[in-house]
């Protein structure tokens, strides 16, 4: 016979079986019910890792509106193999050591497409993250998408895989500013200022380098360089500009170190020719517009809006209509069209397989001409336009922050006539 207690002991072991079964099974059903989500995910999410604080913050804000702006067009065109385009802000204060945060805090979140473009030194140092991210984690790879970075080292000695750059390099745009300042006979007297980093003292040494083969006649009387992003009054600058008889600025400031060398410019009175990279961003055609240099400052970028063509034009007026700014960045266009043709091409959206199908890719840029994403380097090639700044032609259609002024082609660089050589010995995986 079986005791009392024994049978009650049976009993209770089943029970408690019977319990801890049930509660397994809801564990389980629980488990799939939260895995589920991650496995349909239908979002790409693009990490936007650029300055939204401190001096660079109002050039970040400007590409922040940029790219969301075109996520939305993607999207109302099908996303990325019909999955929905997220842009996801990471304010990383121009600072390159804030920027590895921002790229690991998207690593975290599963983001495998970052986008960046303030700041050759973020650009280096992204770079160099990405590629050791990568190696070590086969199979997460993430790939780098730069709109705007122009050191030139980063498509020669530091080239990678995983970054892919759509704006010109600062040696090819200082090539084309010099190849149309040669034929200008009021230069004679050249002043540099520019950022203290690894961009600004690539122009200064390019503009030297370059004037003194084409115009070795032109004398350079001044170089100057500055702490990037920190300078909140240029007057001392400008009064050395003035002081050193310079008919001549070159400069590749951008964001508000264009903008308030430019205001010091006009508090001082300064009457000189500038002959800039960066003058159409924001603040700058306010400050251009005070100094009262009608079509005396010069800009060199990748597009004009009004001499785009047409589709450009109407996209260019909508954008503004909603989002209250210019398009500063067509580069980012440029990105963002390729990236969506690399994934339908791949039939992925997968890293590795974008930058597959993003190699050597050839289309018709926004603001018109064949481009091509270079295999050997990963560096755009597109035509571009040299322009000034002054009072609207008749039938323009787009001023600059309600000046009444506008920007105005003067000279046209075609593609085939940017191609530098370069250095990069590109490891593929």
């Amino acid at each position: 016979m079986v005791a009392a207690n024994e049978i009650g002991q049976f009993r209770w072991g089943r029970q408690w079986e019977d319990v801890m079964k049930a509660r397994m099974v809801g564990l389980a059903v629980g488990a799939s019910l939260f895995v589920v989500p991650a496995l349909a995910d239908d979002t790409v999410k693009i990490g936007y890792i650029d300055p939204l604080s401190g001096g660079g913050a109002s050039i970040g804000e400007v590409g922040l509106k940029t790219f969301q702006y075109l996520a939305d067009e993607l999207n109302a065109e099908g996303g990325l193999n019909g999955k929905k385009i997220e842009i996801v802000p990471l304010d990383n204060k121009t600072n390159p050591q804030e920027s590895l945060i921002q790229a690991q805090k998207a690593a975290d979140q599963g983001i495998r497409i970052i986008t960046q473009g303030n700041g050759s030194s973020v650009a280096a140092a992204l770079t160099d993250w990405v590629t050791k991210y990568n190696d070590r984690n086969p199979g997460k790879e993430i790939i780098y998408l730069n709109y705007a970075a122009v050191d030139p080292v980063l498509t020669n000695d530091k080239c990678s895989y995983w970054h892919f750059r759509w704006d010109a390099n600062s040696d090819i745009k200082m090539a084309a500013l010099t190849t149309f300042m040669k034929d200008r006979p009021n230069i004679k007297k050249v002043y540099l200022i520019n950022q203290d980093y690894s961009f600004g003292q690539s122009v200064r040494k390019q503009a030297r380098a370059m004037l003194g083969e084409k115009r070795p006649d032109i004398e350079i009387v001044g170089d100057e360089v500055h702490p990037l992003l920190k300078v909140t009054d240029f007057s001392p600058y400008v009064a050395k500009i003035k002081a050193s008889g310079a008919d001549t600025v070159i400069t590749g400031n951008w964001g508000q170190d264009i903008a308030l060398l430019l205001k010091a410019a006009a508090d001082a009175g300064l009457q000189t020719d500038w002959y800039t990279y960066y003058a159409g961003g924001a603040g700058g055609p306010t400050a251009i517009k005070q100094t009262g240099l009608s079509h005396r400052v010069f800009e060199i970028t990748e597009g004009v809006p009004n001499s785009a063509p047409e589709s450009a034009q109407k996209w260019e007026a909508d954008f503004r209509a909603k989002e209250g700014v210019s398009l500063f960045y067509p580069r980012a266009v440029n990105e963002m069209r390729m990236l969506a043709k690399a994934s339908a091409l791949a039939k992925s959206d997968d890293p590795k397989a974008i930058a597959d199908k993003l190699e050597g890719m050839t289309v018709t840029a926004f603001d018109g001409g064949e481009a091509t994403m270079r295999k050997d380097d990963h560096q755009f090639f597109q035509d571009i336009y040299i322009s000034s700044f002054g009072p609207l032609d008749p039938g323009a259609k787009f001023d600059e922050e309600g000046t009444g002024w506008g920007w105005k082609t003067l000279g046209i660089v075609k593609a085939k006539d940017t191609l530098l050589p370069t250095t990069c010995k590109m490891e593929r995986p």
